[in-house]
């Protein structure tokens, strides 16, 4: 699979942006997977994508801090395997997990995360927005239940 790099760069006003965090030879289904989540998680702080940017081998994913709270202690994720986590966008009950899965490559998470609806017994689910959570080692996909039902299946 093909490698470049990649920087998270923050926004800090008027065309000013400082360098966050840079990975080298990271592989492109990666990036992609990252690029199309809203949220960016890691050391307590969660981060908004505001826009994206090539610079020649260079993959740019520009932020701006929007909470920050006490990192993880707990260590999760050992397996080595992707983890994604399909949740209720629900403040008021803390985004209950829906589904949690377990995938091999990175686009089996970006073909979740970059559909618009999906279905769970039956129910229809529209997305609201994605993170990746460093901290846990998890991506995370917020969804709202439409109230629509499949029938016949």
């Amino acid at each position: 699979m093909a490698t470049a790099s990649l920087e998270y760069r923050l926004y800090k006003g008027l065309h000013s942006f400082e360098p966050l965090f840079h990975y080298d030879s990271i592989e492109l289904d990666q990036i992609l997977t990252r690029r199309e989540c809203e949220f960016f998680v890691k050391d307590g702080i969660t981060y908004q994508q505001t826009s994206s940017a090539i610079e020649e081998n260079l993959h740019l994913i520009y932020v701006k801090k929007v909470e920050e709270s006490e990192k993880e202690k707990e260590v999760f994720n050992l397996n080595g395997r992707l983890t994604l986590e399909i949740r209720e966008f629900n403040l008021r009950e803390n985004h209950p997990i829906i589904q949690k899965h377990e995938f091999d490559q990175h686009l089996e998470i970006l073909s979740q995360i970059g559909s618009v609806y999906l279905y769970f017994d039956q129910m229809e689910w529209e997305r609201d927005s994605a993170e990746i959570d460093e901290d846990r080692l998890v991506y995370v996909l917020y969804m709202i239940k439409t109230g629509y039902k499949l029938e016949g299946y």
